[in-house]
């Protein structure tokens, strides 16, 4: 709840208003965040056109409860060490079937339509001749799908290695470098190098390193990409964030 994560929100929820393109939205986050929203946005007068809903994570972070499930993601968290409730999220996208070899289908005579999406699903079906198709012998080797953790303000964590387990990508703060990790214990913020050994102890594919503090601006004396050379040292698939960074996340055999 520190406000370089949430003075933003107020406002996008209110564009999100004004723009009038919005179904509604699910917040899940601290305890507090409920009233802190309602407080500004009524002092504000600002008005909400659509359903918002605002959930607590307290509860299934520490009991390792599923926080949200659909039919392609599943999501968990767990708290941090910060000098306020902090959390960090796992972002799983749920196996998908193998592709499915339409070539394949086209030679056993398999109508189009809705049984081939039975089939590539996986599932078995009955021709109006009688024969009994197995989708999953029409589909490739099962797909992993991808997974992202984004690890907020804390200092090194076992809890966010267990997230992170596996990942195919790692958000990870990184507000000091190694040579103030004094001011890291003191704040309880990472530094480079601890993001970095959380991504190695998780065994993470790629590590994006985030949150750096402004002491660390170019022209100072230590810059971000010190900070990067560092965290590269101990765990090499590293990249600095910046404003409007894409990546292509993809699965690695370590997803799970």
């Amino acid at each position: 709840m520190h406000g370089d994560h949430i003075f933003g929100l107020p406002g996008l929820l209110a564009s999100l208003g004004l723009a009038g393109n919005s179904n509604g939205v699910d917040l899940y986050g601290p305890d507090q965040l409920k009233s802190y929203l309602h407080g500004v946005l009524e002092n504000s007068s600002s008005r909400i056109s659509y359903p918002l809903q605002i959930h607590k994570v307290r509860e299934s972070a520490e009991k390792q409860r599923i926080l949200f499930e659909d039919d392609e993601l599943l999501v968990i968290c767990t708290p941090l060490t910060h000098r306020i409730p902090s959390y960090a999220y796992r972002v799983q996208e749920k196996d998908k079937p193998g592709r499915f070899d339409i070539d394949r289908a086209k030679e056993l005579c398999i109508p189009p339509g809705p049984i081939y999406a039975s089939l590539k699903r996986g599932e078995e079906v009955i021709l109006d001749d009688g024969r009994i198709i197995k989708g999953c012998e029409l589909c490739g080797p099962t797909r992993p799908g991808k997974s992202i953790v984004y690890c907020t303000d804390t200092i090194f964590s076992e809890k966010a290695i267990e997230l992170a387990k596996g990942a195919d990508l790692l958000i990870h703060e990184a507000t000091y470098a190694h040579c103030d990790a004094a001011l890291a214990f003191q704040r309880k913020h990472s530094t480079s190098t601890m993001a970095a050994q959380t991504a190695a102890e998780a065994a993470v594919n790629q590590l994006v390193l985030t949150h750096l503090s402004p002491r660390y601006a170019p022209g100072n004396a230590i810059t971000p990409n010190e900070l990067l050379k560092e965290a590269q040292a101990i765990f090499p698939n590293t990249l600095l964030a910046k404003d409007f960074l894409q990546i292509d996340v993809k699965a690695s055999c370590n997803s799970s």
